[in-house]
């Protein structure tokens, strides 16, 4: 592998090494290109200053997410009624703050040990590739997406993942590339341990089982509405709406559970007031449950949530159990900026449009929420954007939660790459916590994922339909549900610091070597 010591192509190779991370991610699912992009850049920065290898993983990264998410100037185009060159150039710039994080992560690495490769590569980089991964999952309200281990969602250490999480196999990939590195720089030995390392970890993943399947499965009835976002707010739209979805829930009344997407009911709780005492009453009558999105109004504030109308407790009741006022209900806590909140709203919504999309005031719901009752059942919910943050449905998961539910609208996002890859960061959360998840989408992707990750079933994109399955239940719990992010959080963070109490040591010794050959 040659080394490219012209500034500006060093640049651009970075940049489409970056670039092409993106086949790592749905609907490519190339795993393996994830790993060796990052083998290139590892490769074409070995031999930089520290401020060169800041740039260069600048540019690294800037290709990776301008390329990886670039679905997100779509919502700003299509719906925000932003010229398209001024949509792009916010994607551009989003992109450019979220690459800071590579950046940070080759620099650091290259400053903490500027002598030793297999040290920097093996040790620091893979532990500082995680911690600002995990920075970039919080820091200005984070932005967690595309994190090395959503790779593997269909790859092969997808498995560990229920006792490491996903951070942890963004650690297992970077050390993949190390390894990689360190092979073409002949540190044959270490690069060989490395890889069976990683290689026997899933094995020993499997060895110890962790979750017993139920001798019974819940009958879950999704329902994809397919209503157009152009027409999703508008008042006209509201008892169409309401009316589609009864219609398509009918006939399947004679499941469980049946699942309405986010918002659904596109209006507040106090003006469908009627509608929903007939849905409740409907699913009693059928000894069922309807959980639907809805906006939810308390004293002066509204929510994103969900509410569950019919059977709270039992399947077989003689009346309904929904009665508002926030009981068996869901309050959204991650709120999307710009699309739920404003910040710095005096001074952003008079600028454009786009600022102003609809339901772009929401409160916040608490951290911490009691699951959802259906018929008995403990649903964990997490409302769109919730479901990639780990940490907060494992706040809100305990040993009696039967399933995930996430639901979502999309439609946001047209026929992108966007839906599609938060349909793979949602099958992670059902690795991590040991339960079955079930997806519930306005246009897609609605679908059924068992405790493994792997997808049952699901519904084509943007197109109306209902989906019903038997959702095999399963008890037990996984290492990642007891401790989380924690331990590869601990282990990174210590490793990191020993990079600083050994990257002096390297200077002290390599300053009295040249002291020492001077004349």
């Amino acid at each position: 592998m040659a080394i490219c010591h012209n500034a500006g192509l060093r640049l651009a190779i970075g940049y489409l090494a970056g670039a092409s991370t993106a086949l790592a991610f749905a609907p490519y699912s190339l795993w393996v290109i994830y790993p060796l992009a990052i083998t290139v850049g590892m490769w074409q920065s070995r031999h930089l200053t520290t401020k060169q290898t800041f740039y260069y993983w600048w540019a690294f990264g800037f290709g990776a997410f301008s390329v990886g998410i670039s679905w997100v100037h779509v919502s700003m185009a299509q719906f925000g009624g932003m010229p398209l060159i001024a949509s792009i150039g916010l994607m551009a710039l989003l992109a450019l703050y979220l690459a800071i994080y590579p950046a940070l992560s080759g620099a650091l690495a290259r400053y903490l040990s500027p002598y030793s490769l297999t040290w920097r590569y093996l040790a620091l980089f893979p532990a500082l590739w995680v911690l600002t991964e995990w920075a970039r999952g919080w820091v200005l309200t984070g932005f967690p997406w595309l994190w090395a281990g959503y790779s593997q969602v269909d790859g092969p250490l997808r498995p560990v993942a229920a006792d490491i999480g996903t951070l942890g196999l963004s650690y297992l990939v970077i050390i993949i590339a190390a390894a990689l590195m360190l092979v073409t720089a002949r540190r044959y030995r270490l690069a060989s341990a490395a890889l069976v390392i990683v290689a026997i970890t899933p094995l020993a993943t499997q060895l110890q089982p962790k979750l017993t399947p139920q001798d019974k499965a819940v009958n879950v009835v999704l329902v994809q509405g397919n209503i157009a976002q152009s027409m999703k707010w508008q008042p006209e739209a509201l008892w169409p709406t309401l009316l589609k979805y009864m219609d398509l829930s009918r006939p399947e009344l004679d499941a469980d559970i049946v699942i309405w997407p986010e918002a659904a009911i596109p209006a507040p709780e106090y003006m469908v007031q009627s509608f929903l005492d007939n849905a409740n009453q409907v699913a009693n009558l059928n000894d069922a449950a309807i959980i639907t999105g809805i906006i939810s109004n308390h004293n002066d504030d509204f929510y994103n949530s969900l509410i569950v109308l019919g059977n709270h407790n039992n399947k077989q009741q003689a009346q309904a159990d929904y009665v508002g006022g926030g009981i068996n209900e869901y309050r959204k806590h991650q709120l999307l900026p710009i699309g739920e909140f404003v910040p710095l709203e005096a001074l952003l919504r008079p600028l454009a449009p786009f600022f102003n999309l609809p339901m772009s005031s929401f409160a916040r719901g608490d951290y911490q929420q009691t699951n959802l009752s259906a018929l008995g059942y403990h649903i964990e919910p997490a409302i769109c954007y919730e479901i990639v943050f780990p940490e907060l449905l494992r706040a809100n998961f305990n040993e009696h939660t039967d399933m995930l539910l996430t639901v979502s609208n999309d439609a946001w996002f047209g026929d992108s790459n966007g839906p599609l890859q938060h349909f793979d960061i949602a099958r992670m959360r059902s690795v991590e916590l040991g339960r079955p998840l079930v997806r519930a989408t306005n246009n897609g992707v609605t679908a059924v994922v068992d405790a493994k990750g792997n997808v049952v079933d699901k519904l084509p994109q943007f197109e109306t339909g209902v989906l019903r399955v038997a959702v095999p239940l399963v008890t037990g719990q996984t290492l990642f549900s007891y401790v989380g992010e924690k331990p590869i959080l601990g282990l990174s963070s210590l490793l990191v610091l020993l990079g600083f109490i050994l990257g002096r040591r390297q200077r002290r010794v390599h300053n009295a070597k040249l002291n020492h050959s001077e004349p």
